[in-house]
């Protein structure tokens, strides 16, 4: 009886550590352009170390908003260096963490056998809707309407904008046909019956993408390893394969 005891006891003392050891996952809210690229950056990390990443993807300033009120992330992977110096300000995110890991493109999009415009080209009368994410809180967004600016077609084309709630949702638009045309970033536009051309980047602000540690995390040392990941051999090729640029 003695021993059977002492087996319950061993088992119930053993459980939690068992349990926290499968368990072994980092929460990670990123921005959208990020959907493609850092699924497979996480796979890798996931392969390397044994821990899992758990995505939330979204626009850079509601992920950003989430965090201010206490989301409980762990990483921050912005679209936009001033979202995460805005954080610091707050002291959301470890100040000493902060830094750029990228720099975005955006590009002109289409489904698939559509005439490919040039972003002049969008305020022409064959183009009727057009695609991009909320400037408000989506730094592709803003991108996509300082393009416009710079290219001198923005009076004539702004009644024809459609906003999605990210750079996902913009593309999402351009897929279904209710826009026949969306300004998108470069990252995702590698989707399977989308035909695009890149924009030029002097038309924009660059578009800084920020990565920061969550103050109120408690995996502080994971993160920590899923940024070394992210900024070496592997995690730049993944990056470079989808159209970032490295700082």
């Amino acid at each position: 009886m003695r021993i059977l005891r002492f087996a319950f006891a061993l088992f119930f003392l053993l459980l939690p550590a068992t349990a926290s050891g499968k368990e072994r996952t980092l929460t990670i809210a990123a921005a959208s352009d990020l959907s493609y690229a850092l699924k497979e950056i996480a796979a890798g990390f996931e392969k390397d170390t044994g821990i899992r990443p758990v995505m939330s993807f979204g626009s850079t300033g509601l992920l950003a908003r989430q965090i201010a009120e206490g989301a409980p992330f762990d990483v921050f992977l912005s679209a936009d260096l001033r979202y995460m110096e805005k954080l610091k300000d707050l002291e959301s995110v470890d100040r000493d963490t902060v830094e750029v890991y990228a720099r975005g493109r955006i590009a002109v999009a289409v489904k698939e056998g559509a005439d490919l415009p040039s972003i002049k080209d969008l305020a022409g009368p064959s183009v009727k809707k057009i695609a991009i994410a909320n400037p408000a809180h989506a730094p592709y967004g803003r991108a996509a309407e300082e393009a416009m600016k710079s290219a001198g077609v923005w009076e004539a084309v702004r009644h024809k904008l459609v906003f999605g709630e990210n750079i996902r949702q913009a593309l999402q638009f351009v897929e279904s046909g209710n826009a026949e045309a969306g300004i998108i970033a470069l990252s995702i536009a590698g989707t399977p019956g989308i035909s695009y051309a890149p924009i030029e980047e002097s038309l924009h602000r660059p578009i800084s993408q920020a990565l920061g540690v969550v103050s109120s995390s408690t995996k502080k040392g994971e993160a920590a390893r899923f940024i070394a990941y992210l900024k070496g051999p592997k995690g730049s090729a993944i990056l470079k394969k989808y159209g970032f640029a490295l700082p």
